[in-house]
């Protein structure tokens, strides 16, 4: 008779309903480690739709009013060029590019980072249509999960900064996370930059939200508009600046 396997050696018992906890267990501390062991010490989180097309596919996209957001790819291709080649050394790792892993913005993001010859994050999830990790992701930073739960706190796990391009449900599920996160103090606070600035007042009326009392106006403070790359570097420096200046601890940590 055979040895039977150890209880971690075995795969049907570790996907079964009891070991739930030690699955997401393991999703948390699989990516804590490997990102320790490659000193990412902050993160800047792009989110954005993944069917924005590249330059390279634009002739392959039907819908035209999509194809009309094309330049949200080159912005966020050229934030995360600008972000990895400043803050990006061999010892010290600041503010690198994470993303979902997919195309799109999020491919958009990766390729930046990698045409600067720098590390990114890729944060891929399974789905029933499965989504492949783009081919410009840092093959020892791309990690899959199948919670979407732990994938989100590790978005905002190093945050310093979340910069949310046009998307569909889940980059909205990802924007008000983070504003709601930030507003009821579970986070501390970051920038949360919205591309398009034409896009994001049309799509949400953020003004009638506060005069009928449902935000608070000092909410939209939260918010930072811009349209470039650069407006959005600048806005990160900003606020850093006006944070050291209050003594602001600008760590952003998820509630445990």
């Amino acid at each position: 008779m055979k040895n039977p396997p150890t209880a971690y050696e075995n795969i049907p018992f570790l996907r079964s309903d009891p070991c739930r906890p030690v699955r997401l267990q393991l999703e948390y501390l699989y990516p804590q480690e490997v990102m320790k062991e490659n000193r990412i010490n902050s993160t800047i989180v792009l989110f954005g739709s993944a069917r924005i097309p590249s330059p390279e596919k634009a002739g392959l996209c039907k819908n035209s009013k999509l194809a009309e957001l094309m330049p949200f790819y080159e912005e966020a291709r050229k934030l995360a060029y600008i972000v990895s080649s400043t803050c990006q050394t061999n010892h010290d790792r600041e503010y690198v590019i994470i993303t979902g892993g997919g195309g799109g913005i999020m491919e958009a993001g990766n390729r930046g980072a990698y045409e600067a010859g720098r590390k990114s994050i890729s944060l891929n999830i399974t789905l029933p249509h499965e989504q492949d990790p783009n081919p410009y992701v840092t093959e020892e930073l791309c990690f899959r999960f199948h919670y979407f739960s732990m994938r989100k706190m590790h978005f905002l796990l190093r945050a310093k900064a979340v910069c949310i391009f046009p998307g569909g449900f889940g980059t909205f599920d990802e924007l008000f996370e983070a504003l709601t996160l930030i507003q009821t103090g579970k986070i501390t606070p970051m920038p949360v930059i919205l591309f398009g600035s034409e896009h994001w007042k049309r799509v949400v009326d953020w003004n009638y939200m506060a005069e009928t009392g449902l935000i608070g106006p000092n909410d939209l403070d939260l918010l930072t508009f811009c349209d470039t790359a650069e407006e959005a570097w600048a806005a990160v420096g900003k606020f850093y600046a006006s944070v050291n200046q209050t003594g602001q601890k600008p760590d952003a940590h998820p509630e445990g």
